[in-house]
């Protein structure tokens, strides 16, 4: 609240880039990332309708107490024995039953003990923290045994989430028992640049960060280090580090998680018509950002006038939309646009014949990317698409599959349909050269023996007399039963041979 006025926590400072809303089906969750103690509130929601008072709080709301590890120092005999302490690790939240410790003395893990308690004779210069088996990514803060002049470091982020392009801070608080010698930041990700596995290298000597790191000291015992240009590669677990005499501050706790992330337009279609797509664009990344940052929106590279993070915007074919943060318009999201024209090919190109296995490719640039449907000529690709895949497959085509088909590319923002392309499939060639085949074996021999047969017969006429007339009806009988025959067994053998040969192909 301010006043009596209520305040929406992505505008709020104290929650800039760890705030998160995600509503569906009615249902709200407010996610909130890098928790601190000062978290601790009670959380209400609140929606507000376009009619005159119509704004709903829910009530109650829900209370959330934060609250982490602490390691508490206990004194049993100052005066018997001055340097012995008891440490226990302790939290307000109800922890696992039966829990197993870890504890980490000036940052390196302790392997002999796994209790809640941790007693013994300790030193001024050493600091130590504890966490819960499992949950090592959660430690406690390091605290000093004597005093507040022991080793150790603190980082004021566990995790922060920023904008490619952007600047980030990433601080941490020192303490050292003497003099420091020399002090720098690292990232353990980038041990494989580094000379010697086990010797952290400064970050403001890795050519990855060139002109792109500072390291500064506003007050004593804070370090601040800044990254500009922010690139995704940077994403990675930042730790510092410092030398003093003999001791080395090398810790395994964790540091502070930085994650970049880029811009990318979500379109969610609103409505079509007949010229042009209503659709809802939201300039969107993973961080969470802060309320009060401006937007640029582009529409064919040209400048907008909307600064807001979510817009309605009439889409037409062929526009591009891209949308940055203000002042970082060099790093703008990826383009959003309605699907090109389709292109439609076929495989394997050239003669197509039945029985053969047909593709048919439909490919269209979109982003987001397209869903495809596919038609033939007179059908009704709303009641009966023949695919919704790129691709459609004949995987044994038929005379009967011939004709034209094309394809429609659709997402949010538009459809756009393919030309039609031709599909003539061809009779099995084998067929025809086996009709062929049977053709000449049957009819080809028929002149070829009615001419034999007339020139026998004018030799016989010619050389018999009467009573020899029923030997020649005979031998033209048998003649004619000769013909018959072979042409029979031809026909039978041609018959044969196809078959074979067609079984053969399937």
């Amino acid at each position: 609240m301010n006043g009596d006025v209520t305040v929406d926590l992505r505008t709020d400072s104290e929650y800039s880039g760890r705030v998160q809303y995600h509503c569906d089906n009615n249902i709200c969750t407010l996610r909130i990332t890098d928790l601190r103690e000062s978290d601790s509130a009670e959380y209400k929601f609140r929606f507000i309708t376009n009619q005159p008072g119509g704004s709903y709080t829910g009530l109650p709301g829900v209370t959330l107490l934060v609250t982490g590890l602490q390691v508490l120092v206990s004194i049993t005999h100052p005066t018997m024995y001055p340097t012995w302490r008891e440490l226990k690790c302790q939290s307000s939240c109800r922890l696992p039953d039966h829990p197993s410790y870890v504890w980490y003395k000036n940052g390196q893990k302790i392997p002999t003990v796994t209790s809640s308690s941790y007693s013994g004779y300790f030193y001024s210069a050493d600091s130590y923290s504890c966490a819960v088996k499992g949950h090592e990514d959660s430690p406690s803060p390091s605290v000093c045994v004597f005093g507040q002049s022991c080793n150790r470091v603190t980082y004021t982020d566990r995790s922060i989430c920023a904008f490619k392009g952007s600047s980030v801070d990433i601080s941490s608080n020192y303490n050292s028992h003497k003099t420091i010698r020399s002090k720098f930041w690292f990232s353990s990700e980038r041990i494989h640049q580094w000379q010697s596995p086990s010797q952290s290298e400064d970050l403001s000597e890795d050519s990855q960060y060139a002109g792109r790191v500072q390291v500064l000291e506003t007050e004593r015992g804070r370090s601040t280090l800044r990254i500009t240009d922010l690139r995704e590669s940077d994403s990675a677990q930042y730790r510092f580090k410092f030398t003093a005499g003999s001791f080395e501050w090398n810790s395994i706790l964790p540091g502070t998680t930085l994650t970049v992330t880029a811009l990318q337009v979500q379109v969610t279609r609103i409505k079509v018509y007949q010229s042009y797509t209503e659709a809802e664009l939201k300039c969107h990344s993973s961080c969470s950002p802060d309320g009060r940052l401006s937007y640029v929106w582009f529409r064919n590279r040209t400048e907008i006038p909307l600064t807001e993070m979510s817009i309605k915007y009439q889409f037409y074919s062929g526009d591009i939309i891209t949308c940055a943060l203000k002042g970082h318009e060099n790093y703008s999201s990826p383009s959003v646009y309605a699907p090109r024209p389709p292109s439609v090919s076929v495989s394997p190109s050239g003669e197509i014949v039945d029985n053969s296995t047909v593709t048919l490719n439909c490919s269209s640039d979109a982003n987001p990317a397209a869903n495809y449907t596919w038609n033939k000529k007179n059908g009704d690709p709303d009641l009966h698409p023949l695919s919704k895949e790129p691709q459609l497959v004949f995987r044994s085509i038929q005379s009967s599959d011939s004709g034209e088909y094309n394809c429609t590319a659709e997402n949010e923002l538009g459809r756009r349909t393919s030309q039609y392309i031709s599909i003539n499939v061809k009779w099995n060639s084998t067929v025809m050269i086996n009709i062929i085949r049977l053709t000449l074996v049957v009819v080809m021999p028929i002149p070829l023996l009615l001419f034999c047969l007339w020139m026998r017969k004018k030799k016989t006429l010619s050389s018999s007399t009467e009573p020899n007339e029923p030997t020649e009806t005979m031998e033209l009988q048998s003649v004619s039963d000769h013909i018959n025959v072979s042409a029979l067994n031809s026909v039978t053998a041609a018959q044969t041979e196809d078959t074979e040969e067609q079984e053969h192909l399937v």
